[in-house]
């Protein structure tokens, strides 16, 4: 799994997206060249469900830049960002492990399950193990082939009707916030 990061101009669109390795010190040599000349004014992050590490990272990263900075930082959930990459409803489904899956249906809430658990009503949009998308392609469920680039536009949806939290009550979904369907 690869680091994203976007930069938003003024006028609400994406200047410049990031993508970058595991290599932490990449990362922040690109943020850095990302912002710099710009004036920060929040900070969004992906609160999950997803890897309990990365996300422990991530969150951890931009709490403290917001910290620092003293500018809002604002939780996005990674079922909402998956979602937002496609332009008809479609269902985010996002790795679990042991061959489940986080998914969410249009206007509904995030759940856990196995791939035979999720209807077929309507494309999925995420990221998954080589495994798991067998599975669901087993399943019978179709994946929407999205560009890469959906995931500036992604965040600026949800960034639409999100908002900003105080920093001790961001929280992060991990994969026990969940239970399996019944």
């Amino acid at each position: 799994m690869s680091a994203r990061a976007a930069l938003w101009g003024e006028d609400g669109g994406a200047v410049r997206l990031l993508t970058a390795s595991r290599n932490q010190q990449a990362i922040i040599s690109e943020l850095k060249g990302m912002i710099k000349g710009k004036r920060l004014t929040a900070v969004a992050v992906a609160t999950g469900p997803g890897s309990f590490t990365g996300l422990r990272v991530g969150v951890s990263f931009g709490l403290g830049l917001a910290i620092g900075l003293r500018i809002p930082i604002i939780p996005l959930p990674s079922l909402d960002l998956q979602a937002a990459r496609s332009d008809v409803p479609a269902i985010a489904v996002i790795e679990a492990g042991r061959g489940r899956v986080y998914y969410k249906l249009p206007g509904g809430k995030p759940m856990l399950g196995d791939p035979s658990d999720i209807p077929t009503s309507h494309p999925l949009v995420g990221n998954v193990a080589p495994m798991t998308e067998a599975a669901l392609l087993a399943a019978g469920h179709s994946f929407r082939q999205l560009d890469p680039l959906s995931w500036g536009m992604a965040v600026g949806r949800v960034l639409e009707t999100a908002r900003e939290v105080a920093y001790g009550s961001l929280e992060i979904e991990y994969m026990h916030s969940f239970s399996a369907q019944a």
